[in-house]
């Protein structure tokens, strides 16, 4: 798998892929072949029973600058039909990232700007350096982040998304947790430490559990409150009838740890 790819490093570790952005040169700058990369592998690794989560790191010294300097001027040139594909492609990018039928962690270090954060904001769990640094950076080019709003709205709420989108502002790890950005926040030396943590206590859970969870809450985001209202009570209904679930409640009754099976 990993030679198919030149932007990215990919190293199993049994049910955790680690997935780093591998263009430290460009402090791991996107263009459309990162997009196309991220998109093609989260297909694959989709596809694998065996893969439970992965985590998404930044080689060198930063986790992601957002937009390549070089695809910027290319797409400087393009018409309206070219600039409607490649915003599908950034899209797209995060989309097969939010989608993922298993839990993905963000181990942020370093700057994290412009597209960056759509990735972050795509995350199911997000662990970054105290002193890594963040910015929606797309108003200092004369652009909106748009794209990357369908991903980072259900964490952040509006008002902090008007300051954080006009100002194009850099702002730190702690004051992306308190916006919802970020869930822990951790000095370099313990960030590891911290993944590996969320690591375990995902693999704690059944197999099959980021995948309810993540298809649960996006239909649920769709509906009206009085659609929830039944949508939550055919869920549990329907959830409660499967193996993982039969099985979680005879080992909790039995006092033993549960046999999960895929």
């Amino acid at each position: 798998m990993a030679a198919a790819y030149s932007q990215l490093l990919i190293e199993r570790q049994g049910p955790v892929a680690r997935v780093t952005l591998n263009r430290p040169d460009v402090r791991n700058a996107m263009d459309e072949t990162t997009f196309d990369e991220i998109i093609r592998l989260f297909k694959e690794l989709g596809e694998d029973e065996g893969v439970r989560i992965a985590v998404i790191a930044g080689a060198g010294r930063d986790f992601c600058a957002g937009g390549d300097i070089n695809w910027m001027k290319r797409a400087a040139g393009y018409n309206r039909a070219k600039n409607k594909k490649d915003a599908a492609r950034l899209a797209n990018m995060c989309r097969a990232i939010d989608e993922a039928p298993f839990a993905v962690i963000g181990r942020v270090h370093g700057n994290c700007f412009g597209g960056g954060l759509g990735i972050v904001a795509a995350c199911d769990v997000v662990i970054a350096e105290s002193n890594s640094r963040f910015s929606f950076s797309e108003g200092r080019l004369g652009l909106i982040p748009s794209v990357v709003s369908t991903f980072v709205a259900p964490k952040v709420n509006l008002g902090q998304m008007r300051r954080l989108y006009i100002t194009a502002e850099i702002f730190s790890a702690a004051q992306a947790k308190e916006a919802g950005l970020v869930h822990t926040v951790a000095p370099l030396e313990n960030l590891e430490s911290a993944v590996e943590t969320a690591i375990a206590d995902i693999l704690k859970t059944a197999p099959q559990t980021a995948r309810l969870v993540k298809d649960y809450l996006r239909r649920f985001a769709d509906l009206k409150r009085a659609q929830r209202f039944n949508y939550c009570i055919d869920t549990l209904a329907r959830v409660r009838a499967t193996p993982q679930a039969k099985e979680g409640f005879a080992a909790f009754l039995d006092k033993r740890k549960p046999n999960w099976q895929r």
